[in-house]
């Protein structure tokens, strides 16, 4: 039997729609878009695709350049990359490590840490008005579903925590 176009189409839609990682990527693209947004709006317009990353790690506590780069799985070079034009945007300063003069230790300053603080309250909100939209149950759900493939994800790849 021979599909009309519009049948191939209708079918391809559906297929497309079911597909989890279609709807992983969109899911994660729209929440991505909307974050870049709430954080321009708050005056944090110039933060890079990286950043996050970038911000979370060093929320923990100051990192080298070397420690960055293996946590976040790229090299020490991309790292300098980042961490220079963070640094020049005012979201990290560098310091000497106290015991070792060798080291220079990398922390959010001010400006990165009330981005990361507005994020957070973005990321907060968000989960609040999925909570109100679908019910505390179903989202709780889907953070365990979510938490189950980062985790394999995890194991897979170190770097990446």
């Amino acid at each position: 039997m021979i599909m009309s176009t519009r049948a191939r189409r209708q079918s391809s839609s559906d297929e497309t729609e079911q597909d989890l990682g279609i709807l992983l990527t969109t899911a994660l693209g729209v929440f991505k878009d909307q974050l870049h947004a709430q954080l321009a709006r708050a005056g944090y317009d110039d933060i890079g695709p990286a950043y996050g990353y970038v911000f979370r790690s060093l929320a923990e506590r100051p990192l080298s350049r070397v420690e960055l780069a293996t946590r976040l799985g790229i090299s020490s070079q991309g790292a300098l990359k980042i961490v220079a034009e963070m640094e020049e945007r005012g979201y990290v300063e560098r310091r000497d490590d106290t015991v070792d003069r060798r080291v220079r230790r990398l922390l959010l300053a001010a400006r990165g840490r009330a981005a990361l603080r507005e994020a957070r309250r973005f990321h907060a909100t968000a989960e609040r008005q999925l909570v109100t939209a679908l019910g505390a149950k179903q989202v709780a759900s889907a953070r365990a579903v979510l938490t189950a493939l980062a985790e394999q994800g995890a194991n897979d790849a170190p770097s990446r925590r």
